[in-house]
């Protein structure tokens, strides 16, 4: 290992679990040529992290938090305002963020393929991604109200699922899902509600991707929480096809992150007065005590 256990919370944090991950893919991952370049991957790696010990947004390298919090309001809308209804827009993600008309976004790259635009319905369709399926599968489920409405009146369920994987809509979307779903598991401890969640991703960048997808379903969970009088608890991550690009290692991101060690985690804050998952922007929700190292700058495949 290289040196970056964290003595206070040791393999408790769910950073110290991603550099395990990342170095273990680094030294032993299965060298394979894919539809985007070179990786080396293993196979359903997993980490646990309690948020009740802080945020698990990685230190070693800066997060966007903004633009994760921005990407995970834009999901939960799905795309319901759009030119055609329930089709993702990266111009109101654009909107959502505060950028100007025709800047670029983290879907930029995706919504401009020339083999996406072919079938684009409108300009900056992005098609039937994440939130179009969380909130209007097969064109009439609900995915997301049906699980707030199931944490409130039967959190004991085994229905508590939402996925953003329709084999029906996989060709309609410019990329399809990398966290293909998400289960929720309630447990009440001398009447204290503790909210769990686990999420399965189907294809892990982990270098560029994955750090967004740990803050973003960390965000995730502490809002659902507060929406449904819980208390966030764990949250699991399994990753199924997790690599690291070739490229990211040539251009030496991979070793100068595994030479950092983590620093502390930050913590949230939400706006109390928000009760319902709908009615959160990005003014209600804050990162707090972040203080990350330097970027690393990879390129995007």
């Amino acid at each position: 290992m290289r040196g970056y256990y964290c003595p206070l919370q040791g393999e408790l944090k769910m950073e110290i679990q991603y550099l395990k991950i990342i170095e273990k893919i680094d030294r032993n991952g299965n060298l394979r040529s894919t539809r985007n370049g070179e990786t080396r991957a293993i196979f359903a790696a997993q980490m646990r992290h309690d948020l009740r010990l802080g945020l698990p947004i990685l230190t070693t390298k800066s997060v966007a938090w903004k633009i994760v919090v921005a990407e995970l309001l834009w999901f939960i809308e799905g795309g319901k305002n759009s030119p055609v209804p329930y089709r993702m827009s990266n111009d109101r993600f654009r909107e959502i963020l505060g950028y100007e008309a025709g800047k670029k976004t983290i879907w930029s790259h995706d919504e401009g393929k020339p083999e996406w635009q072919a079938k684009q319905k409108f300009a900056t369709d992005c098609g039937r991604i994440y939130g179009a399926q969380w909130r209007n599968w097969n064109g009439e489920v609900d995915q997301i109200a049906n699980l707030i409405n199931l944490l409130r009146k039967d959190p004991v369920s085994r229905y508590m699922k939402v996925t953003a994987w329709n084999p029906a809509d996989v060709g309609d979307m410019c990329l399809p899902p990398c966290h293909g779903d998400f289960q929720c598991f309630v447990a009440e401890e001398n009447g204290v509600k503790f909210l769990d969640l686990h999420m399965v991703q189907r294809s892990c960048d982990m270098f560029l991707g994955v750090p967004f997808n740990i803050a973003s379903y960390a965000i995730f969970m502490h809002m659902i929480a507060q929406v449904t009088d819980m208390v966030a608890r764990e949250l699991v991550i399994t990753l199924n096809d997790a690599h690291i690009y070739e490229a990211h290692r040539k251009c030496g991101a991979i070793t100068t992150q595994l030479a950092r060690t983590p620093g502390a985690m930050p913590r949230i804050s939400l706006n109390p007065d928000v009760k319902e998952l709908d009615d959160f922007t990005m003014r209600d929700i804050e990162i707090l005590d972040y203080h990350p190292q330097e970027k690393i700058l990879a390129p995007l495949l």
